[in-house]
């Protein structure tokens, strides 16, 4: 049957950032399709208490994606319990926020941008990338298969609209700074780079570029975001669900160095 082509009964997935809010919806979903998750994320407490809700046959590791003696450990501890690695998706990433909502909008600006949040978001959503690919994806292309699945966004393909943080008032809240759109863009070509890399491994290597999340943002900022998509919304956290388990499975099983993109319609006009 078709359906069996999503199944993910005896594979092993890692989600990296995995408490966040959406690495909790791809983990969720790839448990829901039978895979083992490694629910990998900076607090350890609260992977644990992931794992706790997926149920039996999954594993909480405590993970900094930018240290390789980290990832080295967790491929050991991977190994040791599963034997194996069929799924990363690498997930963690740095997303600008500035906690005083009276200067966020100067302290944005790109005249005003610091480099050290540049390097961060360097550091953690491009060159973290770089070494979970190689320290774990490199598991897969040794035994010869697997599904690697890089988050990236809309913002790697298009500039952001930084109209929609303005308010009913047509004051600037904030600027979508330059470090996101800029470090996604590069995780779209690396995505591109590995896939050509490892094909002939039998790696696949995807991304999958979300549209924004109805997270509580203030109702003006929703408003602005939705009137440009197709569909008039921002995406629920479990509008990507369908499409993760899709890459990570048979299902997308000719697919390789393609950039899912799931957004309701924002770059399409």
């Amino acid at each position: 049957m078709a359906i069996d082509l999503f199944s993910l009964e005896g594979k092993v997935a890692i989600v990296t950032g995995a408490c966040g809010l959406l690495g909790t919806q791809h983990c969720e979903a790839l448990a829901s399709a039978g895979a083992s998750v490694v629910v990998a994320d900076l607090d350890e407490g609260a992977a644990g208490l992931l794992v706790e809700r997926l149920g039996v046959g999954h594993l909480a590791i405590g993970l900094d994606v930018t240290e390789r003696g980290f990832l080295e450990a967790a491929q050991r501890r991977i190994l040791e319990r599963y034997g194996r690695i069929d799924v990363l998706v690498n997930n963690a990433a740095i997303n600008d926020m500035f906690e005083n909502p009276l200067l966020a909008a100067e302290q944005s600006m790109f005249e005003h941008y610091p480099l050290e949040l540049w390097d961060r978001s360097w550091r953690v959503n491009v060159s973290g990338v770089f070494l979970c690919s190689q320290v774990l994806g490199g598991v897969m292309a040794e035994r010869g298969g697997g599904s690697i699945i890089n988050i990236a966004s809309t913002y790697g393909i298009v500039a952001p609209d930084q109209s929609i943080y303005r308010d009913a008032e047509g004051n600037q809240t904030f600027y979508k700074s330059p470090a996101y759109p800029v470090t996604k863009s590069a995780v779209i070509g690396f995505t591109k780079f590995l896939a050509s890399y490892w094909g002939h491994k039998q790696v696949r290597v995807n991304a999958l570029s979300p549209g924004g999340v109805d997270n509580g943002q203030d109702v003006f900022f929703k408003n602005n975001y939705s009137n440009k998509t197709l569909l008039g919304r921002m995406a629920a956290p479990s509008d990507y669900k369908g499409a993760i388990v899709f890459l990570a499975s048979e299902a997308s099983a000719y697919m390789t160095g393609a950039n899912l993109i799931v957004d309701g319609g924002w770059t399409a006009i």
